[in-house]
């Protein structure tokens, strides 16, 4: 078995490892638990390793390298409006967030009263759905 990468947390190794098994190449995670276990051990021991056979090495590094952001299309863009004023400029935002956070602080607990949603940069509005 030859080493074709060294990623520093398993999911990445999990993501080309699928990406080399799309393309029919058996492939092997090496140290995968080490580093799950004690994710500062991963520089120390050269991260997560994907092996893969050595007759496979050279398909399999050209798989890893190859730039597949061609193939995105991005023609088709969903732009969500502001219900008040139009605005393109959402943001995602938590309302109610700084009070949660004091309420812990003072009490010891955690009183959920918050809300996700989205705020919209040019009015300074919240809504929670679009």
């Amino acid at each position: 078995m030859i080493v074709v990468g060294r990623f520093s947390f398993p999911h990445e190794a999990h993501i080309a490892k699928a990406n080399l098994e799309s393309a029919g190449i058996e492939s092997f995670i090496a140290d995968e638990y080490t580093i799950n276990m004690q994710w500062l051990y991963s520089n120390a021991i050269g991260g997560v390793r994907l092996m893969v056979n050595e007759a496979d090495e050279a398909e399999a590094i050209n798989i890893l390298q190859a730039d597949f952001s061609e193939a995105l299309d991005d023609t088709e863009v969903c732009e969500d409006t502001c219900p008040h004023c139009g605005g393109i400029e959402l943001v995602p935002h938590t309302k109610g967030k700084q009070p949660a956070f004091l309420v812990f602080i003072l009490l010891g607990f955690p009183l959920f009263f918050y809300r996700q949603g989205y705020k919209c940069n040019s009015c300074g509005e919240f809504s929670e759905k679009l």
